[in-house]
């Protein structure tokens, strides 16, 4: 296991620089194996470096994708996240951080409206026009959310228009821990209204 100080979503990229001793020997252990898989979630109290974190249980898993070994310990790594985790017991670092886990795919639940996801897109194109427009700032607006819907998958729609906000990691570690795809619209949704709310605050001063 990986803890970051950020909320990491399936279908983003990872770059990682990797010197601490512990993770040296987690990455060494991941290429030596079968599939060079590690689980990343985030920390909830506490520093990356140096251990005693406080840790969520939601997380996804990353796949390395290209590696290079930088030298005395050292790497440089580009991974692809993928599948949503959920950590069902923490073990003893030993040297790194473990844990038991289990892919943690989405529940059944409430039908999704595709017009409910269509409707965050235009506050989001209508948020970054505002933005645009107090700055004087010339942009199509519709190239910031242009093929995040290009899987077809309404999660993954979602996990992508998340990433394309810049919003607190709270907010997108809630979005990585609705348990149903209509409870990520809504924390979509709900983090969208808070961001349009801080930027017209922002806006108003």
């Amino acid at each position: 296991m990986f803890p970051l100080e950020v909320a990491t979503l399936p279908g983003e990229e990872l770059p990682l620089r990797i010197f601490e001793p512990r993770y040296t020997a987690l990455v060494r252990a991941c290429l030596a194996g079968d599939e060079p898989v590690f689980g990343v979630v985030m920390i909830a109290a506490g520093r990356e470096v140096g251990g005693g974190d406080t840790r969520s249980d939601v997380g996804v898993l990353a796949r390395i994708a290209e590696y290079a070994e930088t030298g005395s310990g050292r790497y440089r790594l580009k991974c692809q996240l993928g599948e949503r985790i959920r950590v069902l017991e923490w073990l003893p670092d030993d040297p790194y951080p473990r844990a038991v886990i289990d892919v943690w795919p989405d529940q059944p639940g409430p039908a999704v409206d595709v017009d409910a996801i269509r409707d965050i897109e235009e506050r989001i194109v209508g948020l970054f026009e505002r933005i645009a427009a107090a700055r004087g700032a010339q942009v199509n607006a519709r190239d910031i959310i242009l093929g995040a819907d290009a899987s077809g998958d309404a999660a993954q729609w979602l996990y992508a228009l998340t990433n394309r906000l810049p919003m607190g990691q709270a907010d997108r570690y809630a979005i990585l821990a609705a348990p149903t795809v209509a409870d990520r619209v809504t924390a979509l949704s709900e983090a969208v209204d808070t961001i349009i709310a801080m930027v017209e605050f922002q806006l108003s001063e």
